[in-house]
């Protein structure tokens, strides 16, 4: 039994750090955090000090019964969770947790951190090790306490005023704040007309462009020339200039451009999503993997220091490495003569020691290319590179600035030029997109004062002024970061979290708001407005930062909060339901009309409810209107009628009658089916549902086909498979049924065929199944997002969803594989040779319940996560 145990949050990392330390070490897991709040009133008790009320997290309970057992035997017991203020957390929840159990009174247990899993860096870790940090943890605390104080009070107000379901976070609603904010300027924003006007020219025949700066004196703004007219008018004056364009002025400079900071996990995520094309979310995960290791040929080594900071400092074995490299790869001028250092532009920058980059710089990307998945071999290729660039010398430029007079000495047009002298850094990591096309610029001929230049061509360009953009992940990321909102560790569960709770969503890359996350903001900010205001929250974060400094005591910043936010909640507890008022007066009895929120979606009312009734979708229809009577069923005369519900169009089989508990027959209207088109035909159809198919020719039992709550599908045997779009439920035959279902048993129904993957030429598809939509290659299958439809989406789109699936290392095959061992077993059990029974019966008796157990508690295991998601 080894002596010492060392206890990480993953279990590759486990893995990984049982290579390095050897037989004297027992390296577990804790699968993350081991405790959290009980998940009800009273977990924070605000009247007693801020007592918090802990609890196992169920999932990893029985990783926290392994840790205690391992300690148990242990003299050393080593809390080696990760390097930041959640790291700490966890490390004194474990000690908690372990110093509760009986026989570990005066144990050795201690806290390690390594900033990268090298066998050098863990080694050293494990030799100096300290006491937890309680600065830190109680840091931590704080922040669970406000979020738990925040979400437990505020949200019930939300489902009260709003609808029920609804969440409000600390972080989360002033970062809801930012997109409503954004999408309420674009549309009050008011496009301007105006006007630029460029000069062709050439000198010695080459060719560049000048644009006017100065017209009669007046320096020219943007808007200057605000219409078509105006630029007539200084076209025609220009174009009758008796005297050819003249060069004035010809200023040459020489500019320097230096190389942007190591990657930070804010700058990381940000270029992630610019140049890669990756979530926040996907990149911090990709990130994870490199960091905990990955096996590169024979042994497994962390490729990145920690990923969780703020820092953009290098150490100095870091600093000397890439100069060496930089030293045996360029020429001297790429080396500078001392290292470039770089300052943190975010306020108490602490999470960790160093900023993100390779643990050795000789690992270069391509000696990784076959080892890596294809995200993990993009995101290892640029924090390389960048973090190589950082060391070398700055881009060299020669810049030259004309001024051209035309028309008169107070009219001049300018041309500028750039030309790359020495490409320095730039040879290695441009930062920008758009850099390739800068660092080329635009050359111009050798021009001396007094050239006389040629008019080419005097033209003018109509411009339209634009409104500010929508948020990217990126520049949500960026602009959570400016204004101070939450830490750079916590961005990509924020944004998570607002498209998980459809408060906005990503169209074409760019953040909306959905109506939930306006209303959800304009109550917010009506009625807490200091508790979703930039400033404060901002503040608040810097007071969690002087707690974790052991600058100021948790408590005080927690009495400080509670005492205005509990009496706010109760202020505003009986305060009316959040409406926008109409420039519109109801047509039935004159009140004004509201923009109100249910449960199903917005609609329109009358502000005179309940007295007045009136209501009507968005969309203009009333619910008079949504009545279309199609005709009278044939067979039972009762008339076959074309309503909306809040689940969407339906036909019914007769009218509602006050007083009877039976309800009409009803059945839903396929999305698939046009409304404007129903017929009696149709209607008939689908209240002929459910239809008998026959017999299924297997099981000898009925096959059904019926319209349910997700649509189309055919049922039997208990069992239900969804119907294809590309299918119609009128025509589905009992053969179609029936090969249908055989596909249902393996999960592969074909929607579509995308292409061949570029890799091994093997096909791409989409498929349907139990849980949605999902793109398929091989054994991968990785679900489609909620917003991309199987019938639009692209090859590429679903190459890259493929490739976070990789990432992951999470493949439905090899669950199955997994269980494939349990299968076989019962036939070696049922053979039962008695000479061999002996010697295998205490190994079967332990596999027995193994075997009936996890089959169901696979499914359970995959699902907490999920669950535990949404509730954040």
């Amino acid at each position: 039994m080894a002596i010492n145990l060392l206890i990480v949050e993953s279990p590759a990392k486990a893995k990984t750090l049982k290579k390095y330390l050897g037989n004297d070490y027992e390296v577990l897991a804790s699968y993350g955090h081991v405790r959290d709040l009980v998940p009800k009133t009273g977990a924070v008790d605000t009247e007693n000090g801020f007592a918090m009320n802990y609890e196992t997290i169920a999932r990893n309970s029985k990783h926290m019964d392994a840790i205690a057992k391992a300690a148990a035997s242990a003299e050393n017991i080593l809390l080696a969770p990760d390097p930041d203020r959640e790291g700490e957390a966890i490390a004194w929840h474990i000690a908690e947790l372990l110093k509760a159990k009986r026989g570990f009174k005066g144990k050795n247990m201690k806290r390690v951190v390594f900033y990268e899993i090298t066998q050098s860096a863990v080694q050293a870790a494990v030799a100096n090790p300290r006491e937890i940090a309680m600065p830190l943890v109680n840091a931590q605390q704080a922040r669970r306490a406000l979020d738990y104080l925040v979400g437990f009070n505020l949200s019930p107000l939300l489902w009260r005023k709003i609808r029920p379901g609804l969440s409000a976070g600390r972080v989360q609603s002033p970062a809801l704040r930012l997109i409503v904010e954004r999408e309420l300027q674009i549309e009050a924003f008011k496009t301007q007309e105006y006007w630029s006007v460029h000069l062709d020219t050439q000198k010695n025949h080459q060719s560049f462009s000048a644009r006017l700066i100065q017209y009669q004196g007046k320096k020219l703004e943007q808007l200057s020339i605000a219409s078509q007219s105006e630029y007539d008018a200084i076209y025609a004056k220009l174009n009758d200039a008796k005297l050819p364009p003249k060069v004035v002025k010809v200023e040459k400079k020489a500019k320097q451009r230096y190389a942007a900071a190591p990657f930070t996990t804010s700058t990381l995520q940000q270029e992630a999503v610019r140049k890669l094309g990756m979530s926040a979310e996907r990149t911090m995960r990709t990130a994870q993997s490199l960091y905990e290791g990955v096996d590169i040929g024979g042994q497994t080594v962390g490729l990145i220091s920690y990923m969780r900071t703020d820092s953009v400092s290098l150490a100095n074995e870091a600093v000397a490495e890439i100069r060496n490299y930089i030293g045996d790869h360029f020429s001297s001028e790429y080396l500078p003569g001392t290292p470039p250092t770089y300052k943190s532009k975010t306020k108490n920058a602490q999470e960790s020691h160093e900023a993100i980059r390779p643990t050795s710089i000789v690992r270069t990307p391509d000696s990784l290319q076959d080892r890596l998945t294809v995200d993990q071999a993009r995101l290892y290729e640029m924090i390389w590179k960048r973090t190589l660039a950082c060391q070398m010398t700055a881009a060299r430029y020669d810049t030259v600035s004309a001024d051209i007079r035309l028309g008169g000495d107070d009219t001049l047009f300018r041309a500028n030029g750039q030309v790359l002298v020495f490409p320095g850094f730039i040879s290695v990591y441009m930062e920008d997109v758009d850099d390739a096309e800068e660092e080329q610029g635009s050359r111009l001929p050798p021009l001396v004062e007094g050239d006389i230049l040629p008019v080419d061509k005097l033209f003018g360009e109509q411009h339209f002024t634009q409104p500010p953009p929508r948020f990217t992940e990126a520049s949500l990321v960026k602009s959570l970061e400016e204004y101070g909102i939450g830490r750079p560790s916590t961005y990509a569960t924020i944004i998570s979290t607002l498209q998980t709770r459809e408060y906005a969503i990503l169209d074409k890359k760019r953040f909306m708001p959905t109506d939930v996350g306006r209303v959800v903001t304009r109550f917010l900010t009506d009625h807490f407005t200091r508790y979703v205001d930039y400033n404060f929250t901002a503040s608040l974060e810097d007071e969690l930062d002087e707690v974790s400094d052991g600058k100021r005591d948790w408590i005080g910043v927690m009495d400080e909060f509670w005492k205005g936010f509990s009496a706010l909640i109760k202020e505003k507890t009986n305060i009316e339901r959040p409406q926008e008022l109409l420039d519109e007066a109801c047509p039935e009895c004159g009140k004004p009309l509201a923009k109100k929120l249910s449960r199903y979606g917005s609609f329109i009312s009358c502000t005179n409810y309940p007295e007045c009734k009136y209501k009507r979708s968005v969309g203009g229809e009333t619910q008079e209107e949504v009545r279309v009577e199609l005709g009278v069923h044939p067979e039972s005369a009762q008339a076959v009628l074309l309503l909306r519900g809040p689940y969407g169009h339906y036909v019914q089989l007769g009218e509602v009658i006050e007083g009877e508990k039976a309800k009409p027959k009803r059945v839903s209207w396929p999305k698939e089916m046009a409304v404007d088109q129903a017929d009696l035909e149709s209607a008939l159809k689908l209240l002929s549902l459910p239809k008998d198919l026959g017999l299924h020719p297997e099981t000898n039992k009925k096959v059904i086909v019926n319209i349910g709550r997700f649509g189309p599908y055919i049922g039997h045997d208990g069992k239900f498979k969804s119907i294809p779009r590309t299918d119609s439920i009128f025509d589905v035959t009992l053969d179609r049924a029936v090969e249908l279902l055989a596909q249902a048993k393996d999960g592969n129904t074909v929607l579509r065929t995308l292409g061949d993957h570029p890799v091994d030429k093997t096909t791409v598809e989409i498929c349907s199944g139990r849980y949605g939509p999902y793109a398929r290659h091989g054994k991968i299958n990785a679900t489609l997002p909620k917003d991309v439809s199987p019938d639009e989406i692209t090859l590429e789109q679903a190459l890259e969803l493929i490739a976070a699936k990789a990432a992951k290392g999470d493949t439905k095959p090899a669950r199955k594989s997994a269980a494939k061992p349990k299968a076989t077993a019962k036939p070696k059990a049922a053979a039962k040779p008695k000479a061999a029974a002996k010697p295998k019966a205490a190994p079967k008796a332990e596999a027995k319940p193994k075997a009936a157990a996890k089959p169901k508690a696979a499914p359970k295991a995959a699902a907490k996560p999920k669950a535990a998601a949404k509730k954040a």
